[in-house]
Order: structure tokens, then sequence, then C-alpha cells
């Protein structure tokens, strides 16, 4: 069953984020884009670096108004010490959301039951607090930041020009489609 157009559930969430504590509800995202940006567990190989990847775009997502969201089935306790003993995770501006209760990682369908950790899962929820796009993937497979603010800009691109359809590899500024116009007789 597909999460396109689901609305995020309620919910309030305890967060580490800028060497602070936080809650985090779903009132927080609604009226602007958010990625929900699942990761297994704190301490673990792959996650660092896809978390510091999404560090090094996130001045250009705050641009387009869209705000980060790792999440993870640790604590906000367990953020906060993983914050303090790696400078890659210290690094971090966006928040961290606390999901030890798994109710997140259930509503966006991610939960490894058995395990108690979440898949790869990526989520673009728009400004209304529905899923528009999502990617999940395998737990030895780190995501590209680069493809989801490319994601994100052509999300936001077809929200404001309903008429319209980017192509594949869109940019900012490219050539769109207008279905039942540009592609009668071209297939």
């Amino acid at each position: 069953m597909s999460l396109i157009n689901k609305e995020v559930a309620d919910f309030k969430v305890q967060a580490f984020k800028a060497d602070n504590f936080c809650e985090v509800s779903k009132k927080d995202i609604l009226g602007k884009w958010s990625v929900f940006f699942f990761y297994p567990a704190d301490f673990t190989f792959v996650c660092p670096t896809e978390l510091k990847d999404l560090q090094d775009k996130y001045e250009e997502f705050k641009k387009i108004g869209c705000e980060i969201y790792s999440v993870s089935c640790d604590t906000h306790f367990v953020h906060k010490a993983w914050h303090d003993v790696s400078d890659t995770i210290k690094a971090l501006q966006y928040t961290m959301l606390a999901d030890p209760t798994h109710a997140l990682a259930k509503d966006f369908e991610v939960l490894i039951e058995d395990a108690g950790l979440t898949e790869r899962g990526t989520f673009v929820v728009n400004p209304e607090g529905k899923i528009v796009a999502y990617e999940v993937v395998a737990g030895n497979i780190g995501r590209n930041a680069d493809e989801l603010l490319r994601r994100v800009e052509a999300l936001q691109f077809v929200a404001e020009h309903g008429d319209q359809v980017c192509p594949a590899k869109w940019q900012p500024g490219a050539k769109t489609l207008k279905p039942g116009l540009d592609l009668v007789g071209k297939l």
C-alpha cells in the first residue's frame, strides 16, 4: 500500500537540537515542507555519513523553506550522548527526533519490529502534513542529500505549478512538461 498523500498522524516527541532538548509535535511541521529522515540507530556506521551529508545541504534546504528532522528509535538522551562524543554529530544543526515508543516509525511504516530499529526511510511531507514522496533503502546503503534536495525542489515546483510535471533529472529553472500537451505524439 502506498503512503503517498497519507496524512502524518498527530505526534509529540522529545528531540535534541543545538545542544538542547526540545519537544516537536505535528503542529510544528504544518505550514512548511519537512523531511523525516529515519536511520536505524545512533552510534552506528553508515548513519553518521548520511547525517553529515544532510548537514552539508541543510542551509540549502532552509533556503527553500524545508526543515530536516532526523529520526531514530533512540531517546533524546542517546542523541545528546552521541553528540557529545562525535564531532560529526556535534556539527548537526537540524533537529534529531527521539522515537523510543516507535510511534513515528510505525506511522511511517519503517519499524523493524524484532530489532526495535528503523529502516533507512526518507519522507517528504508537504505543508498540509501529507507525505508526497518517500524512499526506503536497505540498511547498508547510504542516501544522497543532493538528490533529496532536488526531489524536494521538484515537489515544491509541482505544488506551485500544478499543471506542469518535472521530467527525469529536472533541476530548478529547467524545462518542465505539461501533461497532455508535451507528451502527445512524442512517446
